[in-house]
């Protein structure tokens, strides 16, 4: 078999399954505007209650931290909730018959994570508008905007192995409940709403080591114009070994679930 045929078979299930993400959020759109709406909200009252507060106590209104911080918890939000139809897909056999169809076995996962990766980059381009509307300076030179939307990209395709390998393996919602708060939770102690010099002590340290800091320092970087090199090599060996922990780990949840006939 010729390896154009080979790419063609992994290639095209998995662009159908993406097409069929995109069916499933036009039959329910909120799953898709949760990542929109409710970070939009979030930089809404920051701006009206937060900002000018913020702005005599530090001298700045942290639009460059806290845009940032609203994409990447709202990709966070927006692939939980899609996570949350996998145990129904798996109870009701579906997952099964994608196992069996003469396709490549990796295309259902393949399929989620691309249409997560296009929902991400639809969500951070329309909340980075918001943040431009106002107030937020990018200073950064204009091709720095790529790798500013392209950063919660990668965030979200890393989050979704996690929620897979965690979907595929419970039955439980809440659990995946609290996976999605535990998230957002570390995506607030970012600096975001405020420096992190402002957060309880105890607390300081354990905000600085988790992965998500760097992933907006990064992005605040871009933002000002700032070297942002140490922080995006920091973010990306985050990222990489969040992936090679959880990625076969969705894998091998993904082949016993499709493989368990729907028994769950």
């Amino acid at each position: 078999m010729s390896t154009g045929t080979v790419t063609h078979r992994r290639i095209v299930p998995a662009l159908v399954l993406t097409e069929r993400m995109f069916m499933h959020w036009r039959l329910h759109p909120m799953v898709p505007l949760q990542s929109v709406l409710l970070p939009t909200l979030l930089l809404l009252t920051y701006y009206l209650v937060i900002s000018k507060s913020m702005l005599v106590v530090t001298g700045s209104d942290n639009l460059g931290t806290l845009v940032p911080m609203c994409i990447v918890a709202g990709a966070m939000m927006g692939t939980l909730n899609a996570g949350f139809h996998i145990p129904a897909e798996r109870d009701s056999g579906l997952l099964s018959r994608f196992w069996m169809m003469p396709v490549h076995r990796g295309s259902f996962l393949v399929g989620t994570m691309l249409a997560e990766a296009a929902q991400t980059l639809v969500a951070a381009f329309l909340i980075l508008l918001v943040g431009l509307a106002l107030g937020l300076q990018f200073d950064g030179p204009w091709p720095a905007v790529i790798a500013f939307l392209l950063i919660p990209v990668l965030v979200t395709s890393v989050f979704a192995t996690i929620v897979i390998a965690v979907a595929v393996r419970t039955h439980s919602a809440p659990l995946l409940t609290l996976l999605g708060g535990s998230a957002i939770g570390m995506a607030f102690c970012t600096g975001g709403v405020a420096p992190l010099e402002h957060f309880p002590e105890w607390i300081q340290p354990i905000a600085r080591a988790q992965p998500l800091t760097p992933v907006i320092d990064t992005m605040r970087a871009l933002v000002e114009g700032e070297p942002a090199g140490r922080s995006l090599l920091i973010a990306l060996a985050w990222l990489i070994g969040l992936a090679a922990v959880f990625g076969p780990l969705s894998v091998r949840g993904y082949r016993a679930a499709a493989q368990s006939g729907g028994a769950g």
